[in-house]
Parts: structure tokens; C-alpha cells; sequence
């Protein structure tokens, strides 16, 4: 396709996307009460049970309209998520081979289920982590909270929740490219767990534990799932290469340990085509 053509097909996709991002943005507009309705409900439920002044504050004229429209348009994107990503897709697909597209529509089928879980775990904690940072409001004092603040404040845990659970897939798609060996990933599991625990620990800010193994476990569960994947895709890949006569990605051949290898340098990783 000439690049004209293609400078046409892109205008003409992105002219879709934004139709697709107002329609989904009218749609949040018309959302934006329930919704709003449940982010502020952690704060009404410290307010009632503390019997004190919890509340949301818009300091300003036009700052309940902002963040109406910030909401709205935060909506909008996820609504129309389905339409603009076909957008894109559409777009990509003709220059990819048919095992690429394969593979794409494999790791974006799990990237988005992965993500709403993790935003849906976050949502989960939300209320715990909204009553624990309220109870650091000392006696006799009122704790008015910026409306724009709280909600920035949801939407970085969410989106953080989120990206964490997309972990696996980084790790599926930087061994399926040959950048990373299972084994490497399978000698930092300790790290893993480690950090797992950590970020469960900063992002679920309670002073209960099962809180925190309701956030660290999954993500523990799912660097063992990924590592799976990863190692059957190198015993697949040193099969291959076996069979041409070549090293495995170890850098040994067939009846050797790793600590009989000749002067042979081991193998980084496989080639981007070995993702087959």
C-alpha cells in the first residue's frame, strides 16, 4: 500500500476513534451520577460511622464541573475501549504476518481481563484504604477532602492495581521475543514474591493481613502461571533447535549439563521468530 493510502487509513481510523470517544464520552456524562455516587460512598460510610464532618469539597466555582467532565471523559475511554482498540487493530493487521496477528490478538485477549481485574481488586481495598487514611484526622478537627484530589487519588490506585496485574504478560512477551530466558525468571522468583509482598503492603495501606494477601497471593499466582509459560515455550524452542543441530538456549547440546558445556556462549535468548 502506498503511503498515501496509508496516511488516508490512518486519518480515516482516527476520525472513527474520536466519534467512538465522544459517543463513549456522552455515555460517562450520563453515568457520572451513579458513579460518582459509589467513589464517594467510602467517605460517607467513615462519615457515618464516626458521627464527624468526612466529607468531599469543590473549592472552586467551576470545579464541580471539571471534574464531571474529567469523570465523563475517564468513562468515555473505557466504554468505547472495545471500538477504539478494533480501530487500532484494523489499522496494524495488514502489515502483519498471520502468526503475528495470532499472537497479538493472544496477549490482548489476556492484557485486558488482567487489568479489570487488577482495577477490580483495587476497587475492593478502595473502601479499607479511604478509612485507615481517615483515621489519621486528629480529634476535634473536620477532614474536608478535595474532590479532584480523591478522585486522582482512586484513579492512581486503580491504574497501579491494574499495571501490576499485567506482570504476566510483560513476562510472556519478553521470553516469546527471545530478551528473557525462563530460567532467569525462574531464579528471581524470591524477588518476585518480595516484591509482591511489598507493593501489597504500600498499595493496601490496613493494618489487617488478610487485606494484604488478598492483593499479594493473585500476583504471586500469576508470575507461576506466566513462568510456566515461558518454560514451555523454551523447551519448545530447545526442541527445535536440537533438531537442527544447533545449542540450546543453555548453550549445551544433547547429553551435556550446563557445567560440561565447551567454549560455547550461552544463548541470551531465542530469536524473535523462536516465538513460535
Amino acid at each position: 500500500m502506498p503511503l498515501r493510502e496509508h496516511l488516508r487509513e490512518l486519518r480515516r481510523r482516527l476520525v472513527l476513534i474520536a466519534l467512538g470517544l465522544v459517543l463513549g464520552g456522552i455515555a460517562g456524562w450520563l453515568l457520572y451520577e451513579p458513579v460518582f455516587s459509589l467513589l464517594q460512598e467510602p467517605v460517607r460510610q467513615v462519615a457515618a460511622e464516626r458521627d464527624e464532618v468526612v466529607t468531599l469539597n469543590f473549592a472552586g466555582v467551576a470545579t464541580a464541573f471539571d471534574m464531571q467532565v474529567k469523570v465523563s471523559l475517564f468513562l468515555g475511554i473505557l466504554i468505547s475501549s472495545p471500538w477504539w482498540l478494533y480501530q487500532l487493530w484494523a489499522f496494524v493487521t495488514p502489515g502483519l504476518t498471520r502468526r503475528e496477528r495470532l499472537y497479538a490478538v493472544g496477549f490482548l485477549a489476556a492484557a485486558v481481563p488482567l487489568f479489570l481485574a487488577g482495577a477490580g481488586l483495587a476497587w475492593l481495598v478502595l473502601p479499607n484504604a479511604v478509612r485507615l487514611l481517615l483515621d489519621f484526622t486528629p480529634e476535634g478537627t473536620a477532614n474536608v477532602t478535595d474532590g479532584q484530589l480523591y478522585l486522582s487519588f482512586v484513579m492512581r490506585l486503580m491504574l497501579a492495581f491494574g499495571a501490576a496485574f499485567l506482570l504476566p504478560v510483560v513476562m510472556v512477551a519478553l521470553n516469546m521475543t527471545g530478551l528473557v530466558q525462563a530460567r532467569t525468571w525462574a531464579h528471581g522468583w524470591r524477588w518476585a514474591v518480595l516484591i509482591s509482598f511489598v507493593f501489597a503492603a504500600v498499595a493496601t495501606p490496613t493494618p489487617d493481613v488478610v487485606t494484604m494477601l488478598a492483593v499479594a497471593f493473585p500476583m504471586c499466582l500469576l508470575y507461576v502461571a506466566a513462568l510456566g509459560l515461558c518454560l514451555l515455550h523454551d523447551r519448545r524452542v530447545d526442541r527445535r533447535l536440537v533438531a537442527e543441530g544447533l545449542p540450546r538456549l543453555d548453550g549445551t547440546m544433547p547429553g551435556e549439563r550446563p557445567g560440561e558445556r565447551a567454549d560455547r556462549a550461552p544463548r541470551t535468548g531465542g530469536p524473535a521468530t523462536d516465538a513460535g
